[in-house]
């Protein structure tokens, strides 16, 4: 079983990865994720 810590950093490092590396626009992602553009820019 995974920490609750591991899946959140894997879940933000996966987010940023759509938009780095795939192209995502960061409002796109943050709709689909249901977060916050600000907390991907952070």
């Amino acid at each position: 079983m995974l920490s609750s810590g591991k899946c959140r950093y894997e879940f933000k490092r996966d987010a940023v990865a759509w938009i780095t590396d795939r192209g995502y626009p960061v409002r796109e992602v943050s709709v689909r994720l249901a977060v916050s553009a600000y907390s991907l820019y952070a």
